[in-house]
């Protein structure tokens, strides 16, 4: 039996980053991966859908948006479905690939399959097929899925191809004339603006009064203002009832009412991977299909972690990265603990959106002494000048007893490039009379910070 310090089973991006982490560290180290490196955010979701979102990008330039710069396009400008998921496999190849490359450099050893978890003579254990390795520490990253919501005609929609998750949706060659999108978060949101872009007629079910889910209503309301303007139609406080034969059955403020559809998406979130084998005989505990974790994600198990979706405390892939590296410092001896005040999350359409820290919605509802600073993203002179006047806007919400910020929303560009600088901010709590002796370069979309704390 080979023997291992630490054995990872997930090689998404919590099981891969942990595993190199540790193994630079000085660790002899084991991943298990059933499927492919890189897991979710690789394979099926951050990376292809971003692919996804410049290749509407492009198109939306190239037909018809460039001509106020004076550059116009002879010709029709077409998008060809195939070759966009042509590229996205290209890039997701790339970058498996270079993950896999990271693992060997690093001495990781790689095991492909299904691991069953377990104790042997104090050890804790993962066996592969016939094969078992024992550790001293295990680290769970095993990730999510896609949730597939209990509506009537949804398997058999997806048993004819119908009906979609956001994995499969990702590898369809063809852009259906009607789209019918079941939920409005994040990903919801990023496939409706692709394929409303690129020639579908959207229409979005959320059963919320809102959508993009807890983050701040009122930048959320503005990005779905923009979507409905390019033709998106959202039925928010609706609750999908039926899927069938391309009819949607759906029931709003009462009332029953329909839609048509030739492909749907179901986007009503994600569920933790934790039907592992032998979990609950080592005795792990779950609650609500997660792993339960510590601030070092270890679990009431001693030497045993959850990292990542699995856990379900936040599943965005960075915050696996760090949970990652937060449980590998608690193996190490090192003080470190995770904390989750200040994880940004973008949403990637045209404009973006980006949020970090605490809504205006939850610090009313924390008790908080603050107030909140708002400022046009016509503030931004790069802004106008690549975007012409808009609606976007900078949003910030500061603790006014300690003069620091504790939450952000934006809608502009490159918001998924600034959000990092508010994050900084609110994780190390500099004052804001701090960040306003910062010199902010010029012309920025990111002067629009200071901006809005100067009022």
């Amino acid at each position: 039996m080979q023997e291992f310090d630490v054995i990872v089973v997930g090689g998404g991006p919590a099981g891969y980053n942990c595993a190199e982490y540790a193994a630079h560290h000085g660790k002899s180290v084991m991943l298990v991966e059933k499927k492919n490196l890189g897991g979710t955010c690789l394979n099926v979701g951050c990376i292809p859908t971003k692919t996804f979102l410049y290749a509407s990008k492009m198109y939306h330039y190239a037909s018809g948006s460039g001509a106020a710069y004076g550059v116009t396009v002879d010709g029709d400008v077409t998008v060809d479905q195939a070759a966009v998921v042509k590229k996205k496999d290209e890039v997701v190849k790339t970058l498996v690939q270079g993950v896999g490359a990271g693992l060997r450099r690093a001495k990781v050893k790689v095991v492909n399959g299904t691991g069953k978890i377990g104790k042997m003579d104090g050890k804790l254990t993962v066996t592969v097929g016939e094969e078992t390795y024992a550790a001293t520490d295990l680290i769970l990253a095993t990730g999510s899925s896609p949730a597939v919501p209990p509506i009537e005609g949804v398997k058999e929609g997806m048993a004819d191809g119908t009906v979609m998750t956001s994995d499969e949706i990702l590898d369809m060659t063809e852009i259906p004339a009607k789209l019918l999108i079941v939920g409005g978060g994040v990903i919801g949101f990023e496939m409706a603006a692709y394929f409303q872009e690129v020639g579908s007629k959207v229409t979005v079910i959320e059963m919320l009064d809102k959508v993009l889910g807890p983050n701040d209503r009122e930048v959320s309301q503005l990005l779905q203002k923009e979507m409905e303007k390019k033709g998106v139609t959202f039925y928010l406080s609706s609750s999908v009832k039926k899927v069938s034969g391309g009819v949607v059955t759906f029931e709003k403020d009462g009332k029953i009412d329909v839609a048509a559809y030739d492909k749907a998406l179901m986007c009503v979130g994600r569920r933790a991977n934790s039907s592992i084998e032998g979990l609950e005989e080592l005795g792990v505990q779950v609650e609500r299909g997660a792993i339960v974790t510590d601030e070092h994600m270890q679990t009431n198990v001693p030497h045993v972690y959850a990292v990542g979706d699995v856990n379900g405390k936040v599943m965005l892939a960075h915050v696996g990265y760090r949970e990652g590296e937060a449980a590998v410092n608690h193996i190490l001896g090192k003080e470190d603990a995770m904390s989750y005040d200040a994880i940004s999350g973008v949403v990637y359409t045209n404009p973006e959106a980006a949020f970090v820290g605490m809504s205006e919605e939850q610090a009313k509802a924390s008790g908080v002494s603050y107030k909140v600073k708002k400022a046009s993203i016509n503030m931004s002179g790069r802004h106008i000048a690549e975007n012409g006047l808009s609606s976007g806007l900078c949003k910030l919400i500061v603790n006014t007893e300690k003069n620091t910020l504790i939450g952000a929303a934006l809608m502009s560009s490159y918001a998924s490039e600034y959000i990092y600088s508010l994050a900084l901010m609110i994780d190390l709590q500099v004052p804001v009379d701090r960040i306003l002796r910062t010199v902010f370069p010029h012309p920025t979309v990111c002067e629009v910070i200071r901006e809005t704390l100067l009022g």
